[in-house]
């Protein structure tokens, strides 16, 4: 299947001739409980319209599901030589134990990581939007040695992660290194956050497939919110729900935020909504996973119809790569069984290092046409429009000026919450503005 751009403009299947058709849901829906979310239950039907993952039938999580070979491995694991692996990696590992980068084994080699760098391919042709490496600043403990045990930074103790099988070392030269950060962030600026971090993970990369033995800290820290792609799967499944929109998070959602899902939904006639959040480390200064998750499901609690939305989130590192983690994301919500995908502005960005709608136009410009099925649904900013009063994207509002917009920056969110003083309701719901309150000012 060719993979479809959807210009949010263009698909008002309530009213074509009309870009500012009514929501009649939107300011005043009703408070409704959704429904318990029970994930991890085998579906009761055969949803055979459900996207399939991408290259490949059907998913292949890396975790070790079966409890009697874990602990066989985990046993082995304390026989073999050890290295401790860099966080980056370790999300890596959680990631592919989830299913979400199927239909990858492990992790790439030079020549792949390169490849998928420069235009998205692996040497055989497969299609990855970033490389999946394990790049290690030592290989002391572990030269010569065919299988290896991975330890986790981010947990206490260091346990052990993943077994590993090597399939080489090799070394990593400054140009290539300059190469794949340059095709992957846009930029060789250590100034950038993913760049710095990328940078500093070490010049060895170790590849071959994984056996993940664990979830990192993830499913113990966040139990209801973790979910792998083969949970997320079967609860869309459980559903009946056939089109299915995903929203990326790290954020707390705000009203634009809220509606523009709610837009989504309408434009694309979807059955439901999974709003995907990050729950892996971000940059200083952004707001914890825990304190998210406790916005977002308020928010959707209060004012999302019953059925219509479920709050999940995933064990990774943000990239902050602009462009190129627009593509990853869509990649691992076609695996989790989405249909649609909203991709807005400045879309897994950081500071002025992409334009606003680069993360949009690289699925024109450099992701192969074949490559995906899942959609990509584009849209604007969105803001409360004084004018009109209601949200609205920007782009559909002619006879607007800045000044008919209700638009405040992050650095003056942030001044307004720590102060104790909630943003006008035409920017947040006083729910959500209660919770970041309450969180800034217990720092």
């Amino acid at each position: 299947m060719r993979r479809r751009l959807i210009n949010a403009a263009d698909v008002d299947q309530r009213n074509a001739g009309d870009k500012f058709t009514e929501y009649t849901h939107n300011q005043n829906r009703l408070r409704r409980e959704p429904p318990m979310v029970t994930f991890g239950v085998t579906p009761n039907h055969n949803n055979e319209n459900m996207i399939k993952p991408v290259g490949a039938d059907k998913l292949l999580p890396l975790y070790i599901d079966d409890a009697d070979e874990r602990q066989r491995l985990i046993d082995e694991s304390s026989g073999l030589p050890a290295v401790d692996i860099s966080s980056a990696a370790a999300a890596n590992a959680v990631m592919l134990g989830a299913g979400y980068f199927t239909p990858l084994q492990g992790y790439m080699n030079l020549a792949d990581a390169l490849g998928v760098a420069r235009d998205m391919r692996t040497s055989t042709g497969a299609f990855f939007p970033v490389p999946i490496l394990n790049l290690v600043t030592s290989i002391d403990a572990i030269e010569g040695a065919d299988r290896i045990a991975l330890r986790d930074p981010n947990v206490s103790g260091n346990p052990v992660i993943a077994i590993q099988q090597v399939d080489a070392i090799e070394t990593v030269s400054d140009e290539q290194m300059a190469l794949m950060t340059e095709k992957v962030y846009r930029t060789t600026d250590l100034a950038h956050p993913g760049v710095a971090e990328f940078n500093q993970q070490g010049r060895y990369a170790i590849s071959g497939p994984i056996q993940v033995l664990n979830y990192s800290y993830f499913d113990a820290d966040f139990p209801d919110t973790f979910r792998t792609a083969v949970q997320i799967r079967a609860e869309i499944e459980k559903r009946g729900w056939q089109r299915v929109v995903a929203f990326q998070t790290r954020n707390p959602m705000h009203l634009a935020h809220e509606e523009l899902c709610h837009m989504a939904m309408d434009r694309l006639n979807c059955d439901g909504l999974v709003i995907h959040m990050l729950l892996g480390k971000l940059k200083p200064g952004d707001i914890p996973a825990e304190v998210r998750d406790d916005a977002i499901r308020t928010m959707v609690r209060l004012y999302f119809p019953e059925n219509s939305a479920i709050v999940t989130g995933y064990g990774f590192d943000m990239l902050y790569a602009g462009p190129r983690e627009a593509v990853l994301h869509a990649y691992f919500r076609q695996n989790m069984g989405a249909s649609h995908f909203i991709i807005g502005r400045d879309h897994a960005g950081v500071g002025d290092y992409y334009g606003a709608f680069d993360a949009q136009t690289i699925f024109d410009d450099e992701v192969p046409a074949d490559a995906l099925e899942i959609e990509i649904f584009r849209a604007d900013h969105t803001a409360w429009s004084k004018k009109l009063d209601r949200v609205v994207m920007m782009n559909e509002a002619p006879n607007h000026s800045k000044d008919d917009f209700v638009l405040l920056s992050g650095t003056r969110v942030r001044e307004m919450l720590g102060q104790g003083i909630a943003p006008p309701k035409e920017f947040s719901r006083p729910e959500v503005a209660k919770i970041l309150i309450d969180y800034y000012q217990s720092l």
